[in-house]
């Protein structure tokens, strides 16, 4: 299948500099998990869900890059926000730094709010509670009717265990392109290949060694 074929939904994923957003993608892609270095730019996915191709863009949390980032956010119908579950400040830049971004994304762009690096936490360390990320992830969708969705756009995950890593993109693919539960066991699992040959310039290859 050729990488240059328009894709069928657009996703973007935004977040402050090291919160994973990186090692979500290739423990989601590959299945297991991997170092990151830091995106320069925007890394390209490319997921096929059942008939659809799905686009998977990857953006530099450093501030240097919000311009670039927020190019990348056009046509955009689903947005990966995520934040370090260990530090708060990475939380509170979601909606100050990275929903302004998304201004030229679709109209009907879901918002998936994504704690990463569960793992980390420790009894009695929690300081982002459950319902404050769900009571974001409602305010950042109020744009949209969410009746169909199976629950609230929040997840907590942890690329090194994977928890709750594939939840996050079946709920964003079930939503924007539905499948029957036919279509959903012959299809779900395929991939192809990566890396938008005729893409922005500054586009860097995936780093999931795919």
């Amino acid at each position: 299948m050729s990488s240059k074929k328009k894709a069928d939904l657009k996703v973007i994923i935004l977040g402050d500099y090291n919160v994973g957003k990186t090692s979500l993608i290739c423990r989601y892609i590959e299945g297991k998990f991997k170092q990151q270095e830091p995106t320069i730019g925007a890394a390209f996915f490319l997921k096929q869900w059942g008939p659809y191709n799905v686009a998977v863009w990857d953006t530099a949390g450093d501030e240097k890059y919000v311009g670039l980032s927020r190019f990348y956010c056009r046509s955009a119908g689903a947005a990966i926000l995520a934040y370090d579950i260990t530090e708060p400040k990475t939380f509170e830049s979601l909606w100050a730094r990275f929903t302004p971004m998304l201004v030229d994304a679709n109209e009907d762009c879901i918002r998936i709010v994504v704690a990463t690096k569960s793992d980390l936490l420790q009894p009695g360390s929690r300081e982002i509670t459950i319902e404050e990320g769900k009571k974001l992830a409602r305010e950042m969708n109020e744009h949209i009717d969410l009746s169909k969705a199976p629950f609230e756009p929040f997840f907590e995950t942890s690329s090194r265990t994977g928890e709750g890593v594939k939840e996050v993109f079946d709920y964003i693919f079930q939503y924007c392109l539905p499948l029957s539960a036919e279509q959903k066991q012959r299809h779900q699992h395929e991939v192809v290949d990566l890396t938008d040959d005729s893409g922005v310039k500054r586009a860097q290859k995936s780093k999931c060694g795919c």
